[in-house]
């Protein structure tokens, strides 16, 4: 088993299949791409403009400045509903004020394409999306790979993936994290305001993570040992993990887990575990864990016990965030004489890609 106490972006840490899978994936506009897909139609009248973009080799934020530079306004005039990747092609929506139509009928940049435009009443909003659409190739993928990934994809449509931040929550050297927490611990001031956000962000991020391999650890603890052996292995008081190893599902409920329904609705305690662990299992319900900060609940019992290990005295809002997510419209073709796995998926809104990608590898060292 794994030390992972103190490997802060691990994101592959003891997923449950015991699988090893090698292929390349090159993270780049020619293999990877991500198409938003919008929470709600949009009404085609009122005074903002909402821009479906396909871009490329860009930030999201690198694009607003783009745009903004061009329209003459500042950033913050521009919505958008989520960050997309940098090496990749995206497809995603913003909003403009409408009055610069006509100015964007003449924009053009070799990075970025305005393909659709239509009116709305209302600014795009962050979380304004109902999830995204991501198409993957993985490459140098050869006959015994191929079948195990078809095995690793009829799981995951079966079970669904953690739902980890991915490394590009903690920037290029995965360390973000670490200036968000001098931030919090007030040995760091950052003046702008988006950049203080995003570091902290990066800091409840990193805690989720811990928190999230903790839980897998003892799940994947509980599918070779007793309840008892696993609470000695794991640092539990006896009593903790009370009827967690007949579960159905690899996630193991925790007592005092905080549940959400799925794939939204409200929060509530998990009470009856045997009875949550089914609906948990037929994907009605999900258990939620920890970003640190305040107005949010906090897990309680055996499961608030091991959650307050990765708490942190944040003065932001706190929030309640999916420990595991499923993934929906799993589509795959196998190109032989090219030895190109492609796959097609959606996921919800932020989810990362790369949790499905490091199931089909099996782990990431």
């Amino acid at each position: 088993m794994k030390d992972i106490q103190n490997r802060p972006n691990d994101t592959a840490l003891l997923f449950p299949l015991n699988v090893q899978n090698e292929f390349v994936f090159n993270s780049s506009a020619r293999d990877f791409i991500v198409e938003e897909i919008p929470l709600y139609e949009f009404t085609g009248e009122g005074e903002h403009l909402v821009l479906k973009i396909r871009k490329k080799e860009l930030t999201t934020w690198e694009m607003v400045d783009i745009l903004s530079s061009h329209l003459g306004i500042k950033r913050q005039e521009i919505g958008y509903a989520g960050l997309k990747d940098k090496y990749a092609m995206t497809i995603q929506y913003i909003s403009a004020p409408a009055k610069f139509a006509s100015a964007l009928e003449h924009f053009t940049h070799d990075n970025i394409k305005i393909l659709e435009s239509v009116r709305h009443n209302n600014k795009i909003r962050v979380g304004h999306l109902k999830g995204n659409r991501f198409q993957i190739r993985l490459k140098k993928v050869l006959g015994v790979q191929k079948d195990k990934i078809d095995s690793v994809l009829a799981w995951i449509k079966a079970n669904g993936v953690p739902n980890y931040f991915g490394q590009q929550r903690f920037g290029t050297d995965g360390n973000n994290w670490e200036d968000g927490k001098k931030i919090v611990e007030g040995t760091l001031k950052i003046r702008d305001h988006k950049t203080r956000e995003f570091l902290i962000g990066s800091y409840q991020s990193h805690l989720f993570n811990l928190w999230l391999s903790k839980r897998i650890e003892i799940s994947q603890l509980l599918t070779q040992f007793s309840e008892h052996e696993t609470e000695d292995l794991a640092g539990l008081t006896r009593g903790s993990l009370a009827h967690t190893k007949n579960q159905s599902h690899f996630f193991k409920l925790i007592e005092g887990d905080l549940m959400m329904h799925y794939p939204y609705g409200r929060i509530f305690y998990a009470e009856d575990l045997v009875e949550e662990a089914k609906r948990f299992e037929s994907k009605d319900i999900a258990p939620t864990g920890l970003l640190a900060g305040t107005k949010i609940k906090r897990a309680q019992g055996s499961a608030g016990v091991i959650e307050s290990q990765y708490d942190a005295a944040i003065k932001e809002d706190g929030a309640r965030r999916y420990a595991w997510v499923q993934v929906t419209e799993i589509k795959q073709s196998y190109i032989p004489e090219r030895a190109h796995y492609e796959i097609s998926f959606v996921l919800p809104k932020g989810s990362y890609a790369t949790n499905v990608l490091d199931m089909l590898r099996g782990y990431r060292s």
